[in-house]
């Protein structure tokens, strides 16, 4: 029987709070670093992934225990899914309150950060699709869910944190998207029109990607853990109420 998760609307605060702070780290470091490293977008590149995989890490760390540390509506759609073949993960009504809130918090997130750097809070205009930018989210997409499924179910979530830090800052540079792989992060920089924001045409593209790369990711978990539903309560990292209490 599984343990106890917390209330929901505790969880739907964590939710809320995880996705706003890493949108103010993604954003706020671009910001830092077009002003640190003008000219020179390699190393703006270097300084925004730095610093997304350490705010990622101790994010997951910090608010796992009391959501999951999903941050992600394609983390918590793929839990519901496949929670549903063995009575695991989030019900409809927790993914609708999970997504609400994720959303909120990345646009959040971004006006935050724009506060912060004194920046006026406005609408992207960089365009970032292509062809390529679709086939990069995608596979940044798909690889995100394999990875958080997979350790969820061979009971290595305590891994989870700097594996998807170490992944999400790799997929910075392998992929031609730099690894939005996220609806409520793609969101929430539509609100900042700097280093990291992104042209609100741009977005829907952005998130079909995203959709297709997790049905994909899902596609090859079940091929390569066929079982990996049972492990949904424990996605990303387990979260029960003794432990969120504790």
């Amino acid at each position: 029987m599984n343990s106890p998760q917390p209330p929901l609307w505790r969880r739907a605060i964590a939710e809320l709070l995880g996705t706003c702070l890493l949108v103010s780290i993604v954003v706020g470091s671009g910001i830092a670093a077009e002003q640190l490293s003008p000219g020179d977008v390699g190393l703006q590149l270097l300084e925004n992934s730095t610093a997304t995989v350490l705010g990622l890490t101790v994010l997951i760390l910090m608010l796992g225990p009391v959501s999951g540390a999903h941050f992600n509506p394609v983390v918590s759609l793929a839990d519901w899914a496949l929670g549903r073949r063995s009575g695991a993960g989030l019900t409809l009504p927790e993914l609708g309150t999970y997504v609400v809130a994720q959303v909120t918090g990345g646009i959040g997130g971004s006006v935050l950060a724009n506060a912060m750097f004194d920046v006026e809070t406005s609408i992207s205009v960089k365009e970032r699709l292509t062809g390529g930018h679709v086939v990069g989210e995608i596979v940044a997409t798909a690889g995100l869910i394999l990875l958080i499924f997979a350790l969820a179910r061979t009971s290595r979530g305590v891994l989870a944190a700097p594996a998807v830090g170490a992944y999400i800052g790799a997929a910075y540079w392998f992929t031609s998207s730099t690894s939005f792989a996220n609806p409520a992060v793609t969101v929430g920089r539509i609100f900042s029109d700097t280093f990291a924001g992104i042209a609100p045409g741009s977005v829907p593209g952005f998130i079909v990607a995203q959709l297709a790369g997790a049905a994909a990711g899902v596609g090859l978990l079940l091929v390569l853990f066929p079982s990996a539903g049972r492990a949904a309560d424990d996605v990303v990292i387990p979260h029960h109420a003794d432990t969120a209490d504790s």
